[in-house]
């Protein structure tokens, strides 16, 4: 029989041998679904998606810096606004809300681009990029995008859309190496991501296509230019689905950045988060480096304001020729022991050592208002043995003049929270020290207590002003201030390189320059800081504040 005539007679049943085979296939790759469905557990988030980093804040919640090996910190769903969550599911995944966890047509153009050894594909859903980011490994391969779909689809079958969003937004990465939407809000603009506004969401959104691209914006204008066309891409995109309206749209301006890379004011608060951290720390007997990983928020006593004013007029001062001049600034609230402003140096990555903390001023006249005292109370009758007191130290003693008598104990954490719950508050810790006659008449000899009325506004100040050295020469200069509101010292001393043959760039105290005339300067700089400083009425006892907050922040705690 010719060959064409037996293959007409035996196609149907060669066509039926097929249609057999190929659903014996999909039965079988269907069985083996379901058995690695089943088989399928998710796993637990890597350790360093789920370490935290811990912020430091201002008296006033201004955003000072963090310490920790990843800048992250976990937040609520809650503490998300609805209209930054929808700015996220418009740029990333559409169908969030009702996919199953995978896009099929993502899956297969990726499945065919491991297969041909094609660019890796994208496209994936937010819980698909959720499982990817927290739950596995970064390797790129066919089994690992399989193991990917079957953990995304469990993990939708038994987890709530919520909870899964949650999590996506506190592990995905935004640049500036910060890691989810809390730190994201605060790395790029300064805010809590409560506070993100419609713009500001649709910008990170954005930002989570290409996040070390876009990282730049604000400080590149061709990054800043393509991210706004994604950006008015993405608020497109919400008010075609309703999640804003189109009042809300033609709202919306293109929000401001906050510059990158930061500046040298950033380098310079990390004298105050050194002696932040080591108080809470201490406060809450661990270690550091449990403080750094552990997520918690320390609200510090010092003000942000006057701390930068303070690095804005001690940067005046030009040095001299081959001198270092140190500038030391330190305010504390008499009564209380709030640290207002600490001024330990210029740039923390040039100099780790804080003046203000452990520098030392030459006792010379400084204390010479203290020396007719007979009996002082402890810790002031130690200061008045030491032959060169610390700018903080000394502040301190000024301040115990000005409460009459009472030395409050400095310190710099106001409070630290986790997870919105206070686990420690400041109670300001005050002895008598001096009696009220005493503090009065140490408070004449220093001549650097409060200005009459009458005398002016707070340029006015009288500040105390000496120094150690002979004739106009001066090793050390500083000026105190004090009132009820505040107690300040501004200390200057300086140092210069040993040497050649002294070893290793190491310093030697040396005698300030002449110009400027370190008297003025330090005039200068403690009238301008005091300005700064008592504008509005002054600083107040940051305790005594919280304890009259205890129960509304507390309400407030309990309900986030």
């Amino acid at each position: 029989m010719p060959l064409r005539i037996r293959y007409r007679r035996t196609r149907g049943r060669r066509l039926r041998r097929l249609f057999h085979a190929t659903l014996a296939l999909v039965a079988a790759l269907c069985a083996a679904a379901v058995v690695a469905y089943h088989l399928t557990t998710i796993p637990q988030p890597h350790p360093e998606t789920v370490t935290q980093s811990t912020v430091f804040l201002d008296a006033g919640g201004a955003y000072l810096g963090r310490r920790g090996p990843v800048d992250r910190q976990d937040v609520p769903l809650s503490a998300v606004p609805r209209h930054v969550q929808e700015a996220v599911i418009a740029a990333e995944n559409r169908s969030f809300r009702t996919d199953s966890g995978i896009s099929p047509r993502a899956l297969a153009r990726a499945t065919l681009a491991a297969l041909t050894g094609g660019d890796p594909q994208g496209g994936s859903t937010i819980t698909q990029q959720y499982v990817k980011n927290a739950l596995l490994s970064p390797e790129r391969s066919l089994s690992r995008k399989a193991r990917e779909a079957l953990i995304a689809v469990k993990l939708d079958r038994t987890r709530a859309k919520d909870e899964i969003l949650e999590g996506y937004l506190n592990t995905v990465y935004f640049g500036r190496g910060a890691a989810g939407i809390q730190s994201a809000a605060r790395n790029y603009f300064g805010v809590d991501a409560r506070d993100l506004t419609v713009a500001q969401g649709a910008a990170l959104a954005s930002i989570v296509n290409i996040p070390s691209y876009y990282e730049k914006a604000g400080s590149d204008p061709r990054v800043t230019a393509k991210l706004r066309y994604r950006w008015e891409w993405v608020l497109d995109a919400m008010a075609a689905g309703g999640s804003i309206t189109d009042g809300q749209r033609a709202a919306a301006r293109f929000p401001a950045f906050r510059f990158y890379p930061p500046g040298e004011t950033e380098g310079q608060r990390q004298y105050l988060i050194d002696v932040a951290a080591r108080e809470a720390a201490d406060r809450l007997g661990m270690t550091e480096d449990q403080l750094a990983s552990g997520g918690y928020s320390v609200t510090t006593t010092f003000d942000l304001a006057a701390q930068d004013r303070a690095a804005q007029l001690v940067g005046e001062h030009p040095g001299g020729k081959g001198v270092r001049v140190h500038t030391a600034v330190v305010g504390v609230v008499p009564g209380d022991g709030a640290v207002r402003l600490l001024y330990g140096g210029s740039d923390y990555a040039r100099q780790p050592f804080n003046d203000a903390v452990s520098g030392a001023v030459e006792a010379g006249t400084a204390l010479e208002p203290f020396r007719g005292v007979r009996g002082a109370g402890e810790p002031l009758g130690a200061l008045l043995r030491t032959a060169a007191p610390t700018p903080l130290r000394l502040a301190a003693a000024y301040a115990a003049v000005a409460a009459d008598g009472g030395y409050a104990t400095p310190y710099t954490v106001a409070r630290v929270t986790r997870e919105g719950r206070t686990v420690y508050r400041a109670r300001p810790e005050v002895r008598s020290v001096l009696d009220e006659k005493e503090a009065e008449a140490a408070g004449a000899r220093s001549e650097a207590g409060p200005v009459p009325v009458a005398a002016g506004s707070a340029g006015a100040k009288a500040f105390g002003t000496d120094g150690a050295g002979g004739g106009i020469t001066r090793r050390t200069v500083w000026a105190t201030g004090y009132d009820g509101r505040l107690a300040l010292t501004v200390a200057l001393f300086a140092d210069r390189v040993r040497a050649a043959g002294g070893g290793n760039g190491a310093t030697v105290p040396a005698q300030l320059p002449n110009e400027p005339s370190p008297t003025g300067f330090a005039q200068r700089v403690a009238a301008g800081i005091w300005e700064a400083a008592t504008a509005g009425g002054g600083p107040k006892g940051t305790a005594e504040k919280d304890r009259k907050e205890d129960a509304e922040k507390d309400g407030e705690e309990g309900d986030r």
